[in-house]
């Protein structure tokens, strides 16, 4: 087995960036690769893969046993292994510093116990803590696999700490874009709803930043084939432990599967919108006594669970087997794996160089003749009532109605050093259209800290001009406008100290002449300034009144919707009731 990562680019990349090359010193315009795009989608087939997926939580434990008969299970050997483990390393060490000894040594048990009749490379390993991630591809399928990327994004203590979390790995293989995500979720039999929102968490935090810098960061859904492997912690409700192992006994694992939370969740649509799961016909693969297939007969005596799971997303994939492996007793954990058939979009290679040929002539033809022109379905557009961290979104539609392809870019005004003002982005700021094609542009504007301060003194509004540039055309102009309403976040505490009503029920004439003073008395009713800012008197009195007798205070993060609560109260002063640390109330325990 290879040990190195490959990132060499396929030969045929190879062969049409030698085109590009030759293409470009001729005059040929940058949207040829984006034409040859769409045409290389008309010339796709699919060719199916075997994806090996597997997932094993070790607690801690070094290898103590080969790991053939969980990874060299299959008849034949697969296309590709993608093998996830959790809490690879229990110590300090790794929690604080991210080094471990069990990394390398997991590796090697791992690179051992691939499938004797084949030779693998391996494409990239990822580790953050105790959850590690390798990719390994038959080394004849290597050429074909480029764009290999990997990150990480922590959901523990603190919301960000790597004892819980995801890693994940990305990679171009021939014409499709797969993503793998390891992850390990929130323990405990009450806490699904926290396990649903770390989900949310690596959805929307988890972005992969491409080499080449002009395309957008990629999230986990913008691929074709998304595969999701871990320890996801959810467990088995409203039936005692001796009422599961009696259904487990039985084999009733159908019945059992209704009581397990990821199913509801998933029949709620809560968690993993568009991912399949397989039927499980195997026993919960936690908790066992470690070193035998022995339930856990700890005081704690856990029920059992199906802690340990494999789920898809994408087109034309089906799964060939989904089974634990009982004989590897390393841990209190069962390893579980699942063989994925995946149809993998492959181009025509002869058909692709004949058509790039005949649009280098058709483009070259329409670049001398034709202007580039597009039609855009407004040009004003307004942002009402912005608040602090809390997006606000307003679209509108781009059509190419020239005789030609266009590049469009919003371009930097004179003497100002981006696009648009801090607050405001376009999404994409720049593409290519078809003719006769259009496409959708999102302007966003989103106030955090580093812009607040200035819309909270009047020093800046609300407003801006967009410049739509055509590459060899014109330009256009977009006109941004909107109010935004003050908060407290992003205003001084000494300014905080001044003000006796609530910031948002003080009219900005008034307002402003207060955030603009550098302390001392109120300028306008001549007061002298609070001991502190009642907004942290506010939040320090509810926390008194509501979470004095809380264990674990400010150990777990809050949610996102709990935030936009808390400051719309401070802001306003309107004396709705704060909801916050209530779902904490439970007791925990440690895994």
């Amino acid at each position: 087995n290879d040990g190195a990562s490959h990132d060499r680019p396929p030969a045929s990349i190879k062969r049409q960036n030698r085109l590009f090359e030759f293409l470009h010193t001729l005059g040929c315009p940058e949207a040829l690769s984006d034409v040859l795009r769409i045409k290389r989608v008309k010339m796709l087939f699919q060719l199916f893969s075997s994806f090996f997926l597997a997932t094993y939580n070790v607690n801690g434990q070094p290898p103590k046993e080969s790991l053939a008969p969980w990874l060299s299970c299959s008849t034949s050997p697969p296309d590709v292994y993608c093998v996830g483990f959790q809490e690879l390393d229990l110590s300090k060490e790794a929690f604080f510093f991210n080094d471990t000894p069990r990394e390398p040594e997991w590796m090697r048990a791992v690179s051992e116990a691939l499938h004797p009749d084949a030779k693998y490379a391996l494409v990239k390993l990822v580790r953050l803590v105790g959850i590690m991630l390798l990719v390994y591809v038959k080394r004849e399928h290597a050429e074909f696999l480029s764009e290999v990327e990997a990150e990480t994004v922590g959901t523990g203590i603190m919301g960000r700490m790597g004892n819980k979390g995801a890693v994940a790995i990305r990679f171009h293989f021939h014409n499709s874009d797969v993503c793998v995500v390891n992850s390990h979720l929130a323990a405990h039999i009450e806490e699904y709803e926290r396990r649903n929102q770390d989900y949310r968490d690596i959805c929307s935090r988890l972005q992969f930043r491409l080499l080449d810098l002009s395309r957008p960061p990629l999230n986990i859904m913008k691929h074709n084939v998304v595969l999701w492997v871990g320890d996801l912690n959810y467990r088995i409700s409203d039936l005692d432990v001796d009422q599961v192992k009696e259904l487990i006994t039985k084999n009733d694992y159908e019945t059992l599967h209704n009581y397990d939370q990821l199913k509801r969740q998933l029949d709620e649509e809560a968690v993993f919108e568009g991912f399949i799961e397989g039927e499980i016909q195997f026993q919960p693969t936690y908790k066992y006594d470690t070193g035998s297939n022995d339930w856990d007969t700890s005081e704690k005596c856990r029920a059992p669970a199906w802690c340990d799971r494999i789920l898809w997303r994408g087109k034309n994939i089906t799964q060939s087997s989904y089974q634990s492996h009982m004989t590897l007793k390393t841990s209190d954990h069962k390893p579980v794996s699942s063989l994925l058939q995946i149809g993998i979009k492959v181009v025509n290679e002869e058909a692709y160089k004949k058509k790039f040929e005949e649009i280098v002539r058709t483009i070259d033809k329409m670049e001398n003749e034709c202007i580039p022109s597009v039609t855009l379905s407004r040009r004003e557009l307004h942002f009402q009532d912005v608040k602090y961290m809390e997006h606000h979104t307003e679209s509108l539609t781009l059509y190419n109605d020239g005789q030609v392809p266009c590049q469009f870019e919003f371009i930097k005004k004179l003497d100002e050093p981006t696009y648009s003002k801090p607050w405001l982005t376009a999404n994409p700021p720049k593409g290519f259209l078809a003719q006769g094609a259009e496409v959708d542009i999102d302007l966003e504007v989103f106030v955090n800290r580093a812009t607040a301060p200035d819309l909270n003194l009047g020093l800046e509004q609300i407003e801006d001009i967009l410049v739509l540039h055509l590459e060899r055309g014109k330009d256009y102009f977009l006109s941004v406008s909107g109010n935004y309403l003050s908060s407290c976040y992003g205003t001084p505490i000494t300014t905080l100290c001044q003000l006796r009503e609530p910031i948002r029920d003080m009219p900005l004439t008034l307002l402003s002449p207060v955030l603009q003073s550098k302390g001392g008395e109120n300028p306008e009713v001549g007061e002298k300034p609070l001991g502190i800012p009642k907004e942290i008197w506010m939040m320090v009195d509810h926390l008194f009144r509501n979470a004095i007798k809380q264990e674990d205070l400010f150990q777990q993060p809050g949610l996102r919707s709990e935030f936009q609560e808390i400051r719309d109260y401070l802001d306003t002063g309107v004396p709705d009731s704060l909801r916050i640390l209530l779902h904490f109330a439970q007791p925990r325990e440690a895994i």
